[in-house]
């Protein structure tokens, strides 16, 4: 039987210094379990229940442990200082019934007689989880959206298959999560105009219980080109366009022409625009953003995509993390196109550059030369309306969690579409 213990963080132990030494001090013989615990009533949780109770008197006592055992005879224990008068208990995969038993430990490591506790938890977050998932086709790729509302560790589990060349494929994608909402992409499926994807899903939290495969229907994919900048035109600096002005993007090393040259910065090559801090009217002011980077596309296009680059200037070596999500780069804009109809710029949409946590430098440095891609209809995907201008407003840096008019810089804009009829 495998045996898996939890210890919550409320209730590590730890004990403080200023109680009695003795307390803590055990019997080298010590064979005399303590007494019983006395519960006093348990609370029905997610997936788990709280239980309340009375700790014997004894003077050695460690503490609280509670087990149960799954029916493919797994076994779990949590444990709680004698300091706290309660103790949870998680991972039951279901609302049927369960037996909890109680016991109290000593230092010496004798556990008193259980306390058995019927229990019947309430519907687990992994079983949630599951029921909020949605799945909806994107350009080249499909994307998932979920609800996490106790924000407990899941696995999702993607599979899906699609015809590719005639030959049939069955993939899976595995993502793990414990945000209150999240959103993840499948990418890099080519499969045409007519290429279809069916997805199912499974979800798993830590304790190994996991849902049955659940259908998220067939998708039929979009397809859209990258916009090539063969023929793109950029405004001199401070040259207005519809009333807005462009950026002054020359300042230090920096160059507005190398936004749209292919070419990404990588600490080497010192591609990038830099604003010197002339940002709202292209004069040096306190207020540099926010500023506006225009794009003559040389023709009609319908946007689907964004993909923007941050200055890195890590050094030569690009393995470390530079400026990527924070210092000088933007974190916050808009997107706008121009409508020849009326003859005024309007708003597509405003994109938040996520953080990424918890990678390497070198992790940093390989999601920073990707880029950070964005779509111009986020939640439902789509082409915008014709237009041959394209306009990109630096509104907030990373800096002071996107509050900051710090931004100066920006390495490269690729956009992705197609050819307006």
């Amino acid at each position: 039987m495998k045996s898996k213990i939890f210890i919550l963080p409320l209730c590590l132990l730890f004990f403080i210094t200023c109680k009695k030494v003795e307390r803590f001090e055990s019997e080298k013989d010590d064979s005399t379990p303590p007494g019983k615990v006395t519960l006093r009533e348990y609370k029905p949780l997610y997936g788990g229940a709280r239980f309340y109770y009375t700790i014997p008197p004894d003077k050695d006592l460690l503490g609280v442990k509670a087990v149960y055992t799954k029916k493919d005879s797994k076994s779990f224990e949590f444990l709680a200082s004698y300091f706290v008068d309660s103790l949870d208990v998680y991972g039951f995969g279901s609302t049927d019934e369960y037996t909890v038993q109680l016991f109290a430990v000593d230092r010496a490591g004798n556990s008193s007689d259980p306390v058995e506790v019927k229990v019947v938890p309430l519907e687990p977050a992994y079983k949630r989880v599951a029921e909020t998932i949605t799945a909806k086709a994107g350009f080249s790729s499909f994307f998932l959206d979920w609800t996490n509302e106790l924000e407990q560790n899941v696995n999702i589990y993607v599979d899906y298959s699609f015809t590719q060349n005639g030959e049939n494929r069955n993939l899976t994608t595995v993502f793990s999560s414990n945000q209150l909402t999240d959103r993840r992409f499948v990418s890099n499926l080519r499969l045409g105009t007519n290429g279809k994807v069916d997805v199912k899903v499974r979800v798993e939290d830590k304790f190994g219980n996991i849902t049955e495969s659940l259908d998220k229907g067939q998708l039929t994919l979009l397809e859209d080109i990258q916009i090539p900048k063969t023929n793109w035109i950029l405004p001199n600096p401070n040259d207005s366009i519809g009333g807005v002005p462009m950026v002054f993007g020359n300042g230090l090393e920096g160059r507005n022409a190398k936004v749209i040259d292919g070419i990404i910065d990588r600490g080497d090559n010192l591609n990038f625009m830099h604003t010197a801090s002339r940002g709202r009217t292209g004069k040096s002011a306190n207020g540099n953003m926010p500023w506006n980077f225009i794009i003559d596309l040389g023709d009609y296009y319908e946007i689907s995509r964004i993909i923007t680059t941050q200055r890195h200037s890590g050094g030569l070596a690009n393995v470390n993390r530079g400026q990527y999500y924070q210092s000088e780069n933007v974190g916050l804009y808009n997107i706008y196109i121009w409508d020849d109809a009326t003859q005024a710029w309007e708003l597509v949409t405003q994109h938040k550059i996520p953080v990424p946590n918890g990678l390497t430098e070198l992790e940093f440095v390989k999601l920073g030369e990707a880029g950070d891609l964005a779509y111009m209809y986020p939640d439902n995907p789509a082409y915008t309306k014709r237009t041959r201008w394209f306009r990109y407003e630096a509104l907030k840096s990373f800096n002071g969690n996107y509050t900051l008019d710090d931004a100066n810089c920006l390495s490269e804009i690729t956009l992705f579409g197609r050819k307006a009829q």
